[in-house]
């Protein structure tokens, strides 16, 4: 219209920010593909080189529940203790860029495929770091138990994928700055008009390791128990449904004992 004010131009943070860039962050995307991974491949949702003599772990919450595979199904199936599912395998040689604890090579994500009421999220995960050749030699569980029908919820299932990893520059979301980086930016973003433009950011929405999480809400750190803001270690989102989730970020801290990890995940 003749007459209106004129807008910024579409760029990305990375061009209208210089310190934007300064946040660079290199990510390895998984990029998963539906395949028959074999136990000693890095794999979405395929069998892991598991123990013999680790009993398989199960999830005996009573929160847990689900409406199981029929949509027009409105009353719960509450089952009692259920297998856990494999969500992610990933051995040191195909991630060169994940920094594994010392004598450790295998990095494995397992959880519960209901749905939980508590927080901190959907699932109930659990992670473990393990030494490929120790697990070999040992010997490997001959069977790893399934969930059955009304013992998962779909949107929590994975597909048999394989993996390919490539490595990119990975950006913070918006909602990671901050407040008072946003602050100081919001002045260089202002329209003629008065109010902002925040052009699009660089942040990675994939299933990744390292880099930063792809909040979709406002930015939710977790601390260790040492009160250290921990790191991102890996997000899982796109590939699983995850209900209406955003996705499901792991963190850890390398600075205490007994590798800490937490988790958190946000919803559309």
């Amino acid at each position: 219209m003749p007459g209106s004010a004129p807008e910024l131009p579409a760029k990305d943070l990375r061009t209208l920010i210089p310190e934007y860039a300064d946040l660079a962050r290199e990510t390895i995307l998984l990029n998963p593909e539906p395949g028959d991974p074999d136990v000693r491949e890095s794999s979405l949702g395929g069998g892991p080189l598991w123990p013999a003599d680790e009993p398989w772990p199960y999830c005996a919450r009573e929160d847990h529940w689900t409406y199981g595979p029929d949509w027009r199904n409105t009353t719960p199936t509450v089952p009692g203790a259920v297998p856990m599912v494999p969500i992610l395998q990933l051995f040191a040689r195909d991630v060169p860029g994940l920094e594994f604890p010392e004598g450790k090579d295998v990095l494995q994500l397992v959880w519960c495929a209901l749905v939980h009421e508590q927080d901190p999220g959907p699932v109930v995960p659990r992670l473990y770091w393990r030494n490929e050749a120790e697990v070999v030699a040992a010997g490997l569980l001959s069977e790893i138990p399934e969930a059955s029908a009304g013992q998962y919820d779909e949107d929590h299932m994975p597909e048999p994928s394989t993996l390919s990893p490539t490595t990119a520059e990975d950006f913070p979301s918006r909602l990671d700055l901050p407040e008072d980086m946003r602050e100081t930016w919001e002045p260089r973003l202002q329209l003629p008009s008065g109010g902002f433009l925040w052009p699009p950011d660089s942040n990675v929405i994939a299933t990744k390791v390292g880099g930063w999480p792809a909040w979709t809400q406002p930015a939710d750190w977790p601390n260790c128990a040492g009160g250290h803001r921990m790191e991102h270690l890996l997000t899982i989102t796109g590939d699983i449904q995850l209900g209406d989730c955003g996705g499901i970020y792991f963190f850890r801290c390398r600075r205490c004992t007994g590798l800490p990890w937490d988790w958190r995940f946000d919803c559309h």
